[in-house]
């Protein structure tokens, strides 16, 4: 068997996470509820009744989405390839997913991937230019490299 490659693992959750935020933020639009109502009312103006929360999660999804998969445009550039944008986007992502009640599981989906992300830099993974693809290998010829 192959060795796991975690960023590859990582997108697929982010691209589950994304299209859950998508439609939790959809449904937002026509049930408008902040997570944190049960504490506090002072966070109800970011959902009703301009739908704030509702617009910058539907957009962090979409813009997930076009990272993860990714849209022709963005595929091979340094922003597609780099696993730091990711480490440093995506809590920004989970905060804003935490704080609307239909987008919590996203949130935990995220939070997932974030950790997988950070296993996969830590291991000095890269992710490839060209989209789900593996890094070549140096050829073994027996020859050490000075």
């Amino acid at each position: 068997m192959g060795r796991l490659i975690k960023n590859h693992w990582a997108r697929l959750i982010m691209m589950t996470a994304a299209t859950y935020q998508v439609a939790a933020a959809l449904e937002g639009f026509f049930w408008p509820k902040i997570f944190w109502d049960f504490a506090t009312k002072n966070l109800d103006g970011a959902v009703k009744p301009v739908p704030v929360l509702q617009v910058i999660n539907l957009v962090f999804g979409l813009g997930m989405l076009a990272l993860e998969w990714p849209l022709g445009a963005v595929a091979g550039t340094s922003l597609h390839r780099s696993l730091e944008f990711r480490l440093i986007f995506l809590p920004l992502t989970i905060l804003t997913s935490v704080l609307m009640y239909q987008s919590t599981n996203p949130a935990i989906y995220y939070l997932i991937g974030l950790g997988v992300y950070f296993w996969a830099y830590s291991e000095g993974e890269i992710i490839c230019a060209k989209p789900w693809t593996l890094p070549q290998r140096l050829p073994r010829n027996g020859l050490s490299r000075a």
